[in-house]
């Protein structure tokens, strides 16, 4: 996490140590390759999800899914935030979604 606040591997971090006591790797490409791969369509509060962005330390993005097809994320540029997976942008970058 920078100074000009948390990325999005970070509040994952943060997020699921606080609120599930879970360890997760700092590195969303790490993060990426833990849990279980499940489909979009099974997709459950608290599950991560993945978006080939091409930008960022290694061109992936990382939320926790929420409800009603939102998930919670976060930029150094711009905070946390609630975002729609209906969204245009993010339909058309996500890669994969994971279970903890």
């Amino acid at each position: 996490m920078s100074r000009r606040g948390v990325d999005c591997s970070g509040f994952v971090v943060v997020t699921m140590r606080d609120k599930f006591d879970l360890q997760l790797p700092r590195d969303t490409r790490e993060q990426s390759k833990i849990g279980t791969r499940i489909d979009k369509d099974e997709l459950l509060p608290g599950d991560l999800v993945f978006f080939k962005t091409g930008s960022g330390e290694s061109g992936l993005h990382v939320g926790i899914y929420d409800t009603n097809n939102e998930f919670i994320h976060a930029s150094t540029s711009r905070g946390v935030m609630r975002s729609s997976l209906d969204n245009v942008y993010w339909r058309k970058n996500f890669w994969q979604a994971r279970r903890i």
